[in-house]
Parts: C-alpha cells; sequence; structure tokens
C-alpha cells in the first residue's frame, strides 16, 4: 500500500506487486535457511553485514536528485554476493546466506531511517536484494562447483568475467528500474530504460568496479582489504553528492527566474510549473529522455520569461490571441533572456521558437507550445479540462502536433483530466 497525494491509501500496480512478493520471497528463504542451518564463516558474514549497514546509513543526506543514495552498501553486497576466497582460502557461503546478509543489514539500517521519518523507498530495497541475488545465482555456483576456477584462473580472464557479471546485473537492475517507473507512470519502457542505462555511466560504474576489486582484494589479502577499499568509493559519494547540490541550486535558480512572471503579475500563479510538470510528463510519452526532458523542463519554466517586455499584462498571461509578428517579438526577447542567464543554448532556442508554425518548430517547442495552450485554456472556467483538450484538437490542423495533443491526452487520462493544483 502507498499513499496519494491527498493522503488516502492506493494499491501499488500489480507488477510492483509481482516484484516486491519476489524480493520479500527471497529474503524469507534466505533468513530461514541461515537462521536453521547455521551462519557459514561468521566472521565474513559480520564484515560484510556492518559494510552493507554503513553504506545503508550514508543515505541520510541524500538529495533528490541522487540515482544511488547508498553506493557503499551496493558495492559492499555485490563484493560478498561475487566473493569466492578469503585471504587465498576457499569460502563456504551461499547464495542463500548472500541474501540473508543483505536483508538483516538492511533491516538493521531501516531503524534509525524509520524512527526519523525517513525509511528507504521499498522500490529500492526490492531492487537491491533481486540484483543482488542474480549476482550470487550466477556466480556461488560456478565457483563453487569449481568451473570458474578451472576455466579462467586466478588471472585477467577472472577479472573479464567479474566485469562481465556485474555488466549483466547492472543491466538486470536498470531493467527493473525501469519496469517498476513504468508500471507507476505509463510511460513508455524503451525512453525510461534508457535513462537509467545512461545512469549507470556515472556512480553506477564506480558502485560495480568497487564491488568487483572488493572481492578481488578480500580473496588474496582477506578482510582487512575492505577498510581500504572503501576510501575511493566514498570519496566518489561525495563528490557526486556536490555535483548533485549544484545541479540542484541550479534547478532552483531557474524555477525563481521563472516566477519573475508571476510575482509582476504577467501570468497566473503556478503556471509555469504546471506547465513544465505536465510537459516532462509529455516528453516521456513521446520517447524524450536524459538531456531533452532536461532541456524541454527548463523551457517551459521560462517560456514565458519574455513578457516582462510588455507595457501591459496580456489577461491571464495568454499570448495566443496576440498578433503574430508581437508574439515572436515576445519570443525572440525571451530567448535573449534565457541565454543571458547561462542555460543551455537548445533551451533558449526552443523558448524562440515559440510563435513559429508549429511544423518548423523542433519536438520540444512543439510540447511547450500545446502544453502551454491547455494550461491557459483550463484558465476558462466555462471551459475546463475537457473544452481545453477539444480546442486543442481543432487546432491540430495549423496550431499543434497532432500527436503531441493526444500523447498529453494520455497523460492527463491517467491523472483524472485534472490540471496540476495552483500554487
Amino acid at each position: 500500500m502507498t499513499r496519494a497525494a491527498g493522503g488516502r491509501p492506493t494499491v501499488a500496480p500489480p507488477a510492483v506487486l509481482a516484484v516486491r512478493g519476489a524480493a520479500a520471497v527471497l529474503a524469507t528463504a534466505g533468513l530461514g535457511h541461515t537462521l536453521w542451518g547455521g551462519v557459514h564463516e561468521p566472521g565474513h558474514a559480520l564484515a560484510f553485514g556492518v559494510l552493507i549497514t554503513v553504506g545503508e546509513l550514508a543515505r541520510w543526506g541524500a538529495l533528490p536528485g541522487e540515482r544511488e543514495p547508498a553506493p557503499l552498501g551496493a558495492a559492499g553486497a555485490l563484493a560478498y554476493a561475487l566473493l569466492g576466497r578469503s585471504g587465498g582460502a576457499p569460502t563456504t557461503h551461499g547464495v542463500l546466506q548472500v541474501i540473508a546478509v543483505l536483508t538483516a543489514a538492511q533491516l538493521v539500517a531501516c531503524v534509525p531511517q524509520v524512527a526519523r521519518g525517513s525509511g528507504p523507498a521499498p522500490d529500492r530495497v526490492t531492487r537491491r536484494i533481486l540484483t543482488v541475488t542474480f549476482a550470487a545465482v550466477c556466480f556461488q555456483p560456478l565457483y563453487n562447483s569449481g568451473r570458474v576456477p578451472d576455466r579462467f584462473g586466478e588471472g585477467p580472464y577472472y577479472v573479464l568475467f567479474m566485469l562481465l557479471l556485474l555488466a549483466l546485473t547492472a543491466l538486470c537492475d536498470a531493467v527493473l528500474a525501469a519496469l517498476l517507473l513504468r508500471s507507476r507512470t505509463g510511460h513508455p519502457y524503451g525512453p525510461l530504460l534508457r535513462d537509467e542505462l545512461r545512469a549507470l555511466i556515472g556512480i553506477g560504474s564506480a558502485v560495480c568496479a568497487t564491488g568487483v576489486v572488493m572481492a578481488l582484494g578480500v580473496a588474496v589479502a582477506g578482510l582487512w582489504a575492505l577498510p581500504v577499499l572503501c576510501v575511493p568509493l566514498l570519496l566518489t559519494q561525495v563528490s557526486f553528492r556536490r555535483f548533485v547540490a549544484v545541479r540542484t541550486t541550479y534547478r532552483q535558480t531557474i524555477t525563481s527566474l521563472a516566477r519573475s512572471t508571476e510575482i509582476a503579475g504577467y501570468t497566473p500563479p503556478g503556471h509555469a510549473r504546471r506547465v513544465a510538470t505536465l510537459c516532462t510528463a509529455v516528453g516521456r510519452e513521446l520517447g524524450l529522455s536524459g538531456s531533452e526532458l532536461t532541456v524541454l523542463e527548463y523551457a517551459a519554466l521560462m517560456h514565458d520569461i519574455g513578457q516582462l517586455s510588455l507595457v501591459d499584462p496580456v489577461p491571464d498571461g495568454a499570448t495566443a490571441a496576440l498578433p503574430t509578428a508581437e508574439q515572436r517579438r515576445i519570443a525572440l526577447l525571451g530567448g535573449a533572456v534565457v541565454r543571458q542567464t547561462g542555460v543551455d543554448a537548445e533551451v533558449a532556442v526552443v523558448v524562440e521558437r515559440q510563435a513559429d508554425p508549429y511544423r518548423e518548430q523542433p519536438l520540444s517547442a512543439r510540447i511547450v507550445r500545446a502544453v502551454n495552450a491547455y494550461d491557459d485554456l483550463c484558465g476558462e472556467s466555462l471551459i475546463g479540462p475537457l473544452g481545453a483538450l477539444e480546442q486543442l484538437r481543432l487546432g491540430t490542423g495549423h496550431d499543434y502536433q497532432p500527436e503531441v495533443v493526444e500523447s498529453l491526452a494520455r497523460v492527463l487520462a491517467r491523472g483524472g483530466l485534472t490540471p496540476v493544483p495552483p500554487g
């Protein structure tokens, strides 16, 4: 059960329930088997359990834009799943003990987080259990049977095998993440998967590399290698959080600048935020991802900035009623303002092209144009959301791209045809 925006409990989609159920079954089986049969190599289980717990606790202070708020915990779990030797001696823990140690560590780390009212997201915990289980299932039986040492030895081929296994594990995590997002939002699966795969290039690659290095280091030097090998990933996490903080501040600055038209009385309160929210959803519906969505969001936030050049505000900020030449002048002035802020030039292009015929506009400009018109029309109480959509459909011959309007309709249908509330 989750909570809707109004506080009402909602049932998670079937796919989400199925994935969570699979993770719960694995966690229960791992804990039950380990409690019944006892813990193999308690020192190793405790060391990796503490490492994962500390890594999970490091998610405190994570910013909303962080893809992996607990990289040390993820790397420690992967290292334990890929551990075949320790200090030159073979290990005897199996797949179920890996799951048990991971589950126990996450439960311990959840206690102080829940006490503070900020527990980890269930989907993230689910993905962690399933992806680590995938890595352990692929590695532990093969290594314990002697096939991996016999075929690859302990040289470079063994390292390549480990990297290949981690690449498959990362792909599994990306597939799960995209599936869960698809089930919750209804956005196309392809762009969501591309976003997840693109995110692996950053902190994801550092997590995978550290997991391999930890497993190899412990295989040679024993558990004393763990504290030393944690340091590079911790430094990477600090640097990544600084980058996310800068990006968050950058977005807040753009949002504040976009609100200047509302404060000056040129556009209704909350207009820029509503348009940006809907534009992002429509962009995902049309297959945009990554940097394209960022450009679209920034352009949607700043699309009305050129209205500050007007002596008298347009009623409700709806510039569609102005002559074409005046619309283009406002759009060009808005683009010039955006360029002065240091924002990506692509954002300025989208703002500048708002008054062009839609067939000559880039896709992002077409989306902003249609969504902006929808929000303006919704402001007319006699028309409402359904009437606004009908007006857009009537204008598809000249003013709005039909595919954009239909994508907007699908996004609104999933939300009950209710515009984002002002404020």
